[in-house]
């Protein structure tokens, strides 16, 4: 589904996906999108956010609350650290600044629907990790790593957004669900964690993305450069 008000981007769009088979529904508003959620099956959303009426981020958050999973690839003019954290915030997987490249909205649209694809098994694997989210077991190279409760979930959360940075806020609401927590309760669970799952390893998995939050990836910390504020 393409969530688009401008005519002529969104035309644009959906005749590059369509030349390059995929089946494109487009709509103007996030009313919409929702309810066409609500009703048929999608395999991504591509949702803009400057929107007449409820705007993306909003459209974002509404769908996550009722407990649609279909990833989001948000478009957005803005590319401010704050603006970026209130996307992902709203549930959003991934984020393209306009004015962009066909081929990177290409590129980005493969690797969400290949992402989703490989989490809705019920095993894991990213690099030598690999999360049995039947018995909750964690092992990295062929070892068992004891979690706590508390660590596998954020593991287990940061795991099926590989690659995309989750703010502390976003974790908090996931993993603690409403509890009361310290102002560090988070930023101590994750130092926990990267000390079981990274010490002893070459490659380190569990990411700090400055002034954003955290990520799980196998890529290099250099990649993440862009999420660090700009001055």
């Amino acid at each position: 589904m393409l969530v688009e008000d401008e005519e002529d981007i969104a035309e644009a769009i959906a005749r590059g996906l369509t030349r390059d088979r995929y089946t494109v529904q487009v709509t103007d508003t996030g009313e919409e999108a929702i309810e066409l959620l609500r009703n048929d099956v999608f395999q991504l959303v591509i949702l803009d956010v400057m929107l007449p009426g409820m705007d993306g981020c909003t459209v974002c958050d509404r769908i996550r609350r009722e407990k649609l999973l279909t990833p989001v690839l948000m478009l957005t003019a803005r590319d401010t650290v704050a603006d970026r954290v209130r996307g992902l915030d709203s549930g959003a997987d991934d984020y393209l600044v306009k004015p962009f490249d066909y081929s990177e909205l290409l590129a980005r649209v493969r690797a969400l629907l290949r992402r989703d694809k490989v989490h809705r098994r019920t095993e894991i694997s990213i690099a030598d990790l690999v999360i049995d989210t039947t018995s909750r077991t964690v092992t990295r190279g062929g070892n068992l790593i004891a979690l706590t409760p508390r660590e596998y979930s954020v593991l287990e959360t940061l795991a099926a957004e590989e690659g995309r940075t989750l703010t502390r806020e976003r974790l908090q609401n996931t993993v603690w669900a409403g509890e009361e927590v310290f102002p560090n309760t988070v930023d101590v669970c994750v130092g926990h964690l990267r000390r079981k799952m990274d010490k002893g390893y070459t490659m380190r998995l569990v990411k700090t993305i400055h002034g954003v939050g955290y990520c799980l990836t196998p890529e290099p910390e250099a990649v993440h450069e862009l999420d660090k504020d700009r001055s």
